[in-house]
């Protein structure tokens, strides 16, 4: 939505698909990012300008204005190359929610107004980012919120497939700003990309995948290039599987990673260690935790930095004594097809060890394998590991 161009494009995605005789609902993001004028965190500045943070509930009513203005600006655009179409809020489209302020969760969708437009041939543009209360207070969905409106909505209409258009060619096997030779992944598991956004992906909102998922609602991701590489969300299933991709001897589909980490590590005393790693555990219940290990002699937990210094005092306060090891990160592999197969750990460990990268701490699922490591050498890490796995 940021500049003529991609407006255009836009558009242009909208004929190509009404020329295949679909109807169309569009939804939209705030246009540009912080410090231009009609971005999020501009109108968050703004409030914050006048008399610090605003309260929870005019703050959304603020922010929602941003996909509002956009919504109404993708009409003329549509109006203007001779398409009819109309735009709603969050609300207006019937995406229902809880009244948490900020990071509001959907509680259902009526979708019979946009039903009702769409048999009336209109293109339908609504606004992302947010929805409404059972008693009519606007509310925003949290980061990643436009992702989660068009999967909602897909869902709740039942659509054919849901497009997610970003600023790369679908999802990649790394970030192409780490990795150079980053390739799209043509089809991955709704698993896959839901630990790939966890893990610091920002390609999708793991909520719109979860949502995705349960209405086993096909998802495309890609760039608004009309010839654009494309990833197809998938459950994995045979036969909702076409390329069968990781059935080609790769266990991993792709790496990420998350920066700015704090490992730390509480010291056990011996005849203690249970009362000890439950009485942290009980103090830290409030705090994300990654990472976790315990063994007979220590506790480690890996934190964001904006905890650590709180995590530290929290556990000092209870005669718990911590050490901070800061400028940590975390890299993860992850794969659809590394659950039960041998040898993928070791590959991903000498990967590092042949950087000479020392491993802190080490987690891993049926589809991850985590490491922490010093942020340092992460890029380093990240091209190790994608060559190890001949991704």
């Amino acid at each position: 939505m940021e500049t003529p161009e991609r407006r255009e494009q836009a558009c242009q995605r909208v004929k190509d698909a009404l020329k295949e005789r679909r109807q169309v609902v569009l939804v939209v993001s705030a246009m540009g990012r912080k410090g231009q004028p009609y971005a999020t965190d501009t109108l968050i500045n703004l409030a914050r300008g006048v008399h610090g943070d605003a309260p929870a509930r005019e703050m959304d009513l603020l922010i929602s204005c941003g996909e509002i203005i956009s919504a109404v600006l993708m009409v003329q655009e549509l109006q203007k190359r001779g398409i009819d179409a109309l735009a709603l809020t969050g609300g207006q489209a019937g995406i229902i929610t809880d009244a948490a302020f900020g990071e509001a969760k959907i509680i259902t969708v009526e979708p019979g107004r946009i039903l009702r437009h769409l048999d009336e041939g209109k293109v339908v543009v609504v606004a992302g980012f947010q929805g409404m209360t059972a008693s009519g207070d606007v509310t925003t969905l949290g980061r990643g919120g436009s992702d989660t409106t068009a999967a909602a909505l897909g869902a709740a209409l039942g659509a054919e497939y849901v497009e997610i258009y970003t600023d790369v060619e679908g999802i990649m096997t790394a970030d192409p700003r780490v990795v150079k030779d980053a390739k799209t992944i043509p089809l991955a598991t709704y698993d896959e990309v839901t630990q790939m956004a966890w893990e610091g992906a920002k390609v999708i909102h793991p909520r719109a995948v979860e949502i995705a998922h349960k209405a086993k609602l096909p998802v495309w991701i890609r760039s608004m290039d009309k010839d654009s590489k494309k990833t197809l969300l998938t459950s994995g299933a045979k036969n909702d599987n076409p390329w069968l991709y990781w059935a080609n001897g790769r266990p991993v589909t792709g790496v990420t990673f998350r920066e700015g980490l704090v490992q730390i590590v509480v010291r056990l005393t011996p005849g203690q260690e249970m009362e000890t790693t439950v009485k942290a555990f009980e103090a830290l219940k409030g705090i994300a935790l990654d990472l976790i290990n315990v063994s007979p002699d220590r506790l480690s937990v890996a934190v964001d930095r904006k905890e650590a210094s709180y995590t530290v005092k929290l556990l000092e306060s209870l005669n718990l004594p911590a050490e901070a090891f800061p400028n940590k990160a975390k890299v993860t592999a992850i794969g659809y097809g590394m659950g039960g197969k041998p040898g993928v750990m070791d590959k991903m460990i000498g990967a590092l060890w042949g950087e000479k990268i020392h491993v802190y701490a080490s987690s891993d699922s049926d589809t991850t394998l985590s490491c922490l490591i010093d942020e340092e050498f992460l890029t380093r890490a990240v091209n190790a590991i994608h060559r190890a796995f001949e991704l």
